[in-house]
């Protein structure tokens, strides 16, 4: 069956491209949540940020923001919700890293990315930075 969004890099299936460049794409998505909703995907295919070849994430990046200034320039929004749904708990529905450009206005009837979740940690912020910190270097010492 394939990647819906590898064949749209390869052009098998057609999508309204509004950047493109050797290692990303960026085009509207096709159920757009405010006018200019655009998605910047990396060329080579991954799930999520964390297998995306580490040369890759600056010009993915690089690209959202390239995308966000021809929006900006164009549609006039008054900010940007930017964002990725990473694995199936979050919402991301193709895997294929994408990352969302929602254009934003004032009283567009959204709200802010901390209204995605409510979930209140049942440790301390300091306890749960020791546990990433601990991961981190045991990483580290390997």
């Amino acid at each position: 069956m394939g990647c819906l969004f590898c064949k749209i890099i390869k052009k098998e299936i057609k999508a309204e491209i509004i950047y493109e460049d050797n290692e990303a794409i960026a085009f509207l998505d096709n159920s757009p949540r405010a006018p200019g909703h655009t998605m910047v995907l990396p060329k080579q295919h991954a799930e999520t940020i964390l297998e995306l070849d580490d040369n890759l994430i600056r010009p993915v990046f690089h690209a959202v923001k390239i995308t966000a200034s021809f929006i900006k320039k164009t549609l006039k929004p008054d900010g940007f919700t930017i964002g990725i749904n990473h694995g199936k708990a979050s919402g991301q529905v193709i895997d294929h890293l994408h990352i969302h450009i929602i254009p934003r206005w004032q009283n567009d009837g959204g709200s802010s990315i901390h209204n995605v979740v409510d979930n209140q940690p049942r440790e301390s912020i300091e306890e749960i930075g020791r546990k990433i910190r601990a991961i981190e270097e045991k990483i580290d010492n390997k």
